[in-house]
């Protein structure tokens, strides 16, 4: 390129500073064609950049980031399975569902409050099962629970599946609490795993033999069991009392828990003219018996214990339910400090509550909280812990004593009144502080 272009090219160029004295150094040489100038302009051009802007500086390497503390490492999160067994199908569905139910909301309430035991966060999960209140279908089960390594059951419902369990979980060393099983045999057997949060049939028996005898003046008795461990177990213990207490026992029947016809034994029982009628059995079989005790005519006070003290039973029984006395092993549980929340939690998300499911609650939060004292989710370690607890439960004061039986259980007496139940005295039971 000749020098006097190059030079009008620059002319019109914003420069500044050396490169005008470049450029008029150029010119003197008077249009000379000289290529080593144009490389030296060329040069000084990189070098100086364009116009009144300085070509930017290369960036400064960035600096090595300064390490952040570390955050606080995360408690690490381990899953504790829990099983719990009721009948889940057949005719006392409802009651177990009820029991799951109680139980899942005390998973639910654990988990919400994050505890920590040994260090990590646990997450407790329900593993549910269905012993159809079958005890074969019961010990299978309960295999079931042991090789699915659960850390620990509630449950059965039953007592007649819940005894032959109770020497499969005390085999493996498993932590067992049930929420329902009232038959003395349960905790009678040496089992330092076996344990139960309600009263059992010898206190609930001497309750209502009792009341049967002095405050509902019964001088005659007829009693009748479903001859399962709970009913006949129940029975027993009732005869005993109302024995005790001065009155005849003038009839002692039996059918099954299956059963929907109960007119013969009925009508067997008519003919003794007893005061009172007492019904060891659930309330699937206590609703259509009063219905035929009414169709009969049989005019007798009816009772029963906790199997059918319950809001099924004024379902299937209707109009023949009223007057009705039943009793349930436990104080009633709006008249607890945390039984109150317990009814409002448990009724928004399942509904009516029907007999069982506070103590399924109270199992479960009895089984964490031994968990969290022995700071141990191993069995082995944190089962010594359950029969040292002292918990205030939504049912009331939770303590054992050296056989796993809930020390000075309550006994509540209800009346069924216009399709409710109604309660009219309590006995024993602790109240929490």
């Amino acid at each position: 390129m000749p020098v006097d272009k190059v030079l009008m090219y620059l002319d019109n160029r914003p420069f500044a500073g050396p490169v005008t004295n470049i450029i008029l150094e150029i010119k003197s040489m008077n249009h000379v064609r000289i290529p080593g100038v144009l490389v030296v302009l060329a040069a000084s051009l990189a070098v100086v950049g364009c116009g009144k802007k300085e070509e930017p500086k290369a960036a400064a390497p960035a600096a090595a980031p300064v390490a952040a503390a570390p955050a606080p490492a995360k408690p690490e999160i381990i899953v504790v399975k829990i099983g719990h067994v009721a009948p889940l199908t057949g005719p006392i569905a409802h009651l177990g569902k009820d029991n799951e139910n109680g139980a899942r909301l005390a998973i639910e309430d654990a988990n919400a409050k994050k505890v920590e035991i040994g260090g990590k966060v646990v997450q407790f999960e329900l593993l549910g099962e269905d012993d159809q209140a079958d005890p074969k279908t019961g010990t299978v089960v309960a295999q079931k629970l042991v090789d699915a390594k659960v850390a620990g059951v509630v449950g059965h419902l039953n007592s007649g599946t819940t005894i032959p369990a109770s020497a499969i979980y005390n085999q493996a060393g498993l932590p067992q609490i049930s929420p329902s099983a009232t038959n003395p045999k349960y905790t009678q057997q040496g089992f330092n795993t076996a344990f139960r949060v309600m009263a059992n049939d010898i206190q609930q028996g001497s309750v209502v033999g009792t009341y049967a005898v002095k405050d509902l003046g019964g001088k005659k008795i007829a009693i009748i069991d479903d001859r399962t461990a709970y009913g006949q177990g129940l029975a027993d213990e009732v005869e005993k009392a109302a024995k005790a207490a001065g009155a005849t026992v003038v009839a002692r029947e039996f059918t099954t828990d299956k059963a929907t016809d109960f007119k013969a034994i009925l009508t067997k029982i008519k003919a003794k003219k007893p005061d009172v009628i007492f019904l060891g059995g659930m309330d699937a079989v206590g609703g259509p018996m009063l219905k035929q005790i009414k169709e009969l005519g049989i005019q007798a006070k009816f009772t029963t214990g906790d199997g059918g003290c319950s809001p099924e039973l004024i379902k299937l029984a209707g109009p023949a339910s009223e007057g009705v006395i039943c009793t349930q092993a436990g104080l009633p549980p709006e008249k607890l400090p945390n039984g109150q929340k317990f009814m409002e939690d448990f009724t928004k998300k399942y509904g009516q509550i029907q007999i069982y499911s506070p103590y399924s609650y109270d199992a479960v939060m009895v089984l964490v909280d031994a968990m969290k004292r022995a700071n141990s989710t191993d069995p082995v370690k944190y089962l010594p812990e359950v029969g040292k607890t002292s918990y205030d439960g939504v049912t009331g004061k939770i303590e054992f004593d050296e056989k796993g039986d809930i020390k000075n259980g309550a006994i509540t007496v209800f009346e069924i009144k216009d399709g409710k139940l109604v309660t009219l005295k309590s006995e024993g039971g602790t109240a929490p502080k």
